[in-house]
């Protein structure tokens, strides 16, 4: 007769478990796959698909009772690894989120507001609007991917079983998500210069014709010209966009490898 032990349905468990919540943790947190269009049950399916594969590959795990204090602490950290790993690709989207406030701010759109799902509020329509191309791009360059297949490599670097809370020697993971963070801006404004740029010399010519003929009404005029000239510059913008996300999204790939190693110690 077939019998198993409380010992070996343990082992079983954790071995499952904890790799499991590590990865519902980046499906919950990582942009594309966290979309709220996307079912509970297909992202939780697809957290316990990747894990049945990854499980056997991972070796031992730590010999703790699921449900005591000890193994609890451990998924709380593996949770934590997994989120830490998403929100660092979330950044990137966030600094192509940034570009199109900055862009709506100069074209006199940032009143012009739609539901964003992924947010789960408001956006910029252009800010709308250069987020739907980046998902599209990040699925195109097989980013999804890229994202899971690093998620995988870090049960390597990061074994189960690292504190990545309470341990020094494992928080520089945390130090290293924080500054990426702070690019977030820089990425933003490095995207929408060229926008910005041409918008605010409009906006100077606007301003001198102004001055030199009055009774023109340059503020009848002068947004429907900041419009006109904000969609245009986003139109010979498109052909270059791909590219830019491009890099954008394997420094976030890099990004993510160096969370990993900071965690790792």
């Amino acid at each position: 007769m077939f019998s198993v032990t409380y010992a070996q349905l343990n082992v079983w468990l954790t071995s499952f478990l904890w790799p499991f919540v590590r990865i519902l943790a980046l499906i919950a947190t990582a942009p594309v796959l966290s979309h709220m269009g996307i079912p509970v049950r297909v992202k939780v399916s697809l957290a316990g698909f990747i894990t049945l594969i990854v499980a056997p590959t991972l070796g031992a795990v730590p010999q703790v009772t699921v449900f005591s204090a000890d193994g609890v602490w451990i998924m709380v950290n593996q949770f934590l690894i997994g989120a830490a790993l998403g929100v660092t690709m979330q950044v990137a989207f966030a600094a192509i989120d940034a570009a199109g406030e900055f862009i709506g701010q100069q074209m006199g759109l940032g009143f012009a507001m739609l539901y964003d799902p992924r947010a789960g509020g408001n956006a910029v329509v252009i800010s709308r609007y250069l987020n739907t191309i980046a998902m599209l791009a990040f699925l195109v360059f097989d980013g999804h991917l890229q994202m899971i297949a690093a998620l995988v490599t870090t049960f390597q670097s990061v074994p189960i079983g690292v504190n990545v809370v309470g341990a020094a020697a494992h928080a520089q993971g945390w130090k290293v998500l924080a500054s990426y963070g702070a690019s977030m801006f820089s990425t933003g404004l490095l995207l929408a210069l060229p926008v910005v740029a041409a918008l605010l010399i409009s906006n100077l010519a606007l301003g001198i014709l102004n001055r030199a003929a009055p009774q023109i009404g340059i503020f009848q005029v002068g947004f429907p010209v900041t419009m006109l000239v904000g969609l245009l510059l986003l139109q010979l913008m498109v052909p270059n966009l791909l590219p830019f996300f491009q890099r954008v999204f394997e420094n976030g790939i890099g990004q993510m490898g160096r969370v990993a190693a900071g965690f790792a110690g």
